[in-house]
């Protein structure tokens, strides 16, 4: 959802049999666009959840001895979001980069970097507070992707192998501060706080901030998005491309399968409950906030082997569509919270807090309804604002949108 039309691919046309005459030259840049709509849809669900599901909350690791199946997996199937989003903007920001000198590269990520921190301590905190000024400043995925566009704009410059060593110690071994805890007395309390601890930061009397997603973990992400960047250059086939895809996104999904087993590193211990769908969803649920080690190997390895599958079907019409969403992500990030926040707003007014302090719904199926009625309705503005993008390049702060 972070990239610009410079790094978001080709997607923007009119219909989805338009959008796939006007990248079959260029599958691999649908195969990416597909890839964000597709997970842009699951954060679709994921926030119409937050939204009407607040009575309803889960924790972070999702408790699987308490939490019902049905809200556990739906929560589940969200968390591949975020680490796709990462990992595609350093890919992205690879393609970018080829066209561009790694100086052009450079600026570009920091304006864009910054762009993205300016967002969401405005509109994006703004869609979800409804307060003006803000209590609190909610510092998420777009500020996490904002900060990581900016050190990626640094680190670009040194050796490619470098940034793969980088980014490989980071999630592999980011674990080892998890009890590393700075307390606002410190000097160094506001900047662990930004890299690896989920607090809540005073700012002023009235203000405060809320690091939701500590962006050290994300910055190995981003770095080994921009690493496997070579594999989407122009001279490699194909066929050879998607197999190395789906090499390492099964690699990552065994290596997660035996650690996580060993129950010795990278998240708290899964526990055998004596019942095995139980069991297997304490297995499965890893901390997000900041991603463990077992949250980043599955959802990454899961990414890298719907990227492959999606540059397979880069003919099929559904491809295509999902591609035009992923063709205007910001566009469509902005506006799913806006619409959002405005129908929960008119829900209260009309029917009041029905679930104790919110309202919400009364069940999960309602969650599952509302989040395919408004995917539809919105593929209509996000289709017309791809469309704009590609006809007005001109226009320089649709990039950025």
């Amino acid at each position: 959802m972070s990239q610009s039309s410079g790094l978001a691919g080709q997607a923007g046309s009119i219909s989805p049999a338009l959008a796939t005459s006007a990248v079959k030259a260029n599958t691999r840049m649908l195969a990416i666009d597909a890839l964000r709509g597709f997970v842009m849809l699951l954060m679709l669900i994921d926030h119409v959840r937050e939204t009407f599901l607040l009575h309803r909350q889960v924790t972070d690791p999702i408790d699987a001895l308490s939490v019902t199946p049905d809200l556990y997996f739906t929560r589940m199937l969200s968390e591949i979001c975020a680490p796709v989003f990462i990992f595609l903007t350093g890919l992205s920001a690879w393609l970018y980069s080829q066209k561009h000198t790694a100086s052009e590269t450079s600026v570009f990520l920091l304006k864009r970097g910054f762009f993205l921190v300016f967002l969401e301590i405005t509109f994006v905190c703004f869609a979800w507070n409804a307060e003006f000024p803000p209590k609190t400043l909610w510092l998420q995925v777009i500020w996490c992707i904002g900060i990581c566009m900016i050190v990626l704009a640094g680190l670009l410059h040194f050796k490619r192998s470098w940034l793969i060593v980088l980014g490989l110690a980071i999630v592999a071994g980011h674990n080892l501060f998890d009890n590393v805890v700075v307390g606002p007395e410190s000097p160094f309390y506001v900047p662990w706080s930004i890299l690896h601890q989920k607090v809540f930061i005073d700012i002023t009397e009235f203000t405060r901030a809320r690091t939701t997603y500590p962006v050290l973990p994300w910055i190995g992400v981003i770095l080994l998005g921009w690493a496997i960047g070579p594999w989407f250059g122009k001279d490699i086939d194909p066929a050879e491309r998607i197999s190395r895809l789906v090499k390492l996104g099964a690699g990552l999904l065994v290596a997660f399968v035996f650690i996580r087993y060993l129950n010795v590193y990278g998240e708290k211990p899964w526990v055998q409950t004596g019942d095995s769908l139980r069991t297997f969803m304490s297995f499965m649920s890893a901390k997000k906030y900041p991603p463990s080690l077992m949250f980043l190997m599955p959802t990454l390895g899961l990414g890298l082997l719907l990227l492959a599958l999606f540059e397979k079907l880069q003919d099929r019409w559904s491809t295509a569509t999902l591609a035009i969403y992923g063709g205007a992500p910001m566009f469509f990030y902005l506006l799913h919270l806006y619409v959002l926040k405005a129908m929960y707003l008119v829900a209260v007014a009309i029917w009041g807090a029905n679930q104790g302090a919110y309202y919400g719904f009364d069940n999960l199926p309602t969650v599952w309804l509302w989040s395919a009625i408004l995917g539809v309705l919105m593929f209509f503005p996000t289709r017309w604002f791809a469309s704009l993008k590609q006809r007005r390049r001109d226009i320089a702060i649709l990039k950025y949108l």
